[in-house]
């Protein structure tokens, strides 16, 4: 794969230097997604900076491990990188997932605020919870199928469940699906069990608003079924509110795991408000009795991929209408421009046709406008006191306006 050519300097010498994505992740160019993000982890895991403190090398490797996955993770951007490579690929714009048990209080009051106003914030779990997985230090509380079981999680801990079903279960299909009545946020999480007793984490599904609570299922019914990362969708949106439409689609894809075998298995719910402890009721059922909504679903989401189709080919139909829309507009202004323009010079033509001296007007704003000199203010303003004066001065009855009353009956 080409790698971006370089400009100039560190820099580009940096560029030319970047390693393949898919080698750093160790996995092959058609892996799934699942596979991908499972790679990740685990190097994420064993780079952690938590874990490798004094290691400037691990630092290195984490960050490279980091970026390659901002790239392979998002269908949009490993598309634009099997295509073009690097240079395709803005490396200020990658997504990254937080572990806020990492981020320490004021870190996290900030990714908070952010997330408040509507930021949308990605979170990974906490390495601590995985490395104690890893190891099999985890305790398993039993969850019985068809049988809810409510709780409270702190803030980045986890609640482990084991789940025991049948062969005639397994073919059945199994259903786990978590559901927050305060809509707290959570992930759902599902363990491989790893040939030393370890577990490893296989899956992982971020809670959702859904009317007035939030939740997340994994299901397992014998046929692919669909995921939507909403966090990714919610980023997409973000970026660029115009196409949000049409990226909406885009983190649609199917589950790696589309069945389980008969036996035990063991899931999780990880807390994942930013300061307060998530309730929860998590359940896991067998899918035989249900056998409408696994044809309805099959059907939904066969929908929902010609509807991707779909909205792809209007796309391009879209931002054809867009260019040419901002084209007439501009063309509108223009032709406006020039109509009046043109009025103007015609009635210039039209006042030409006379033989009579032009008169030339004094505007009202510049005789208002015109300041007088220090000797006319000051005699108008020694006529303003006097006025003044006059109008206060009491006035003396004269003599001649005394009302003289003559009777009747001298002047008869």
């Amino acid at each position: 794969m080409p790698a971006r050519k370089s400009k100039s300097g560190k820099e580009g010498a940096a560029e030319q230097l970047r390693r393949d994505p898919y080698e750093v992740l160790g996995v092959s160019r058609n892996s799934t997604d699942q596979e991908i993000k499972s790679a990740y982890r685990k190097l994420a895991l064993k780079y952690h900076p938590d874990k490798n403190a004094n290691d400037p090398q691990a630092a290195e490797m984490f960050t490279e491990v980091t970026f390659s996955y901002s790239i392979l993770s998002d269908p949009v951007k490993r598309r634009h990188y099997d295509t073009d490579g690097f240079g395709a690929v803005e490396s200020e714009s990658q997504d990254l997932e937080l572990d806020l048990s990492s981020l320490g209080t004021v870190n996290t009051m900030f990714a908070a605020l952010f997330s408040k106003l509507g930021v949308p914030i990605k979170t990974t779990v906490s390495t601590t919870i995985l490395e104690e997985a890893l190891n099999g230090v985890v305790k398993f509380c039993p969850l019985p199928l068809g049988e809810p079981v409510s709780g409270k999680v702190e803030k980045q801990c986890a609640h482990f469940y084991s789940v025991s079903i049948t062969e005639e279960e397994a073919r059945s299909g199994l259903v786990c699906r978590v559901e927050s009545s305060d809509k707290s946020k959570f992930k759902l999480l599902y363990f491989d069990q790893e040939e030393n007793g370890g577990l490893s984490l296989a899956l992982q599904e971020d809670s959702a608003k859904t009317g007035k609570l939030t939740s997340a299922g994994m299901y397992f019914l014998g046929f692919p079924v669909y995921r939507l990362d909403q966090a990714a969708n919610a980023m997409a949106a973000a970026k660029d509110p115009d196409t949000a439409l049409f990226r909406k689609l885009d983190n649609f894809q199917p589950c790696e795991i589309s069945e389980i075998k008969a036996g035990t298995h063991v899931f999780a719910v990880y807390g994942d408000n930013f300061f307060r402890s998530a309730s929860y009721t998590i359940e896991a059922i067998c899918a035989a009795s249900f056998s409408a909504e696994k044809e309805n679903l099959r059907a939904v989401e066969s929908q929902i991929l010609s509807k991707r189709a779909e909205l792809a080919k209007f796309e391009t139909e879209y931002r054809a209408v867009v260019q040419q829309f901002t084209e007439m507009t501009s063309k509108y202004a223009q032709e406006m421009q020039e109509v009046d323009k043109l009025l103007k010079h015609r009635n210039e033509i039209h006042a030409s046709y006379t033989v009579a001296p032009s008169i030339k007007r004094r505007s009202s704003s510049s005789s208002k406008g015109k300041k007088s000199t220090p000797k006319k203010a000051k005699e108008d303003a020694e006529t303003r006191d006097k006025k003044f004066a006059a109008r206060e001065r009491p006035r003396k009855k004269k003599w001649y306006n005394i009302q003289l009353k003559v009777g009747s009956r001298k002047q008869s």
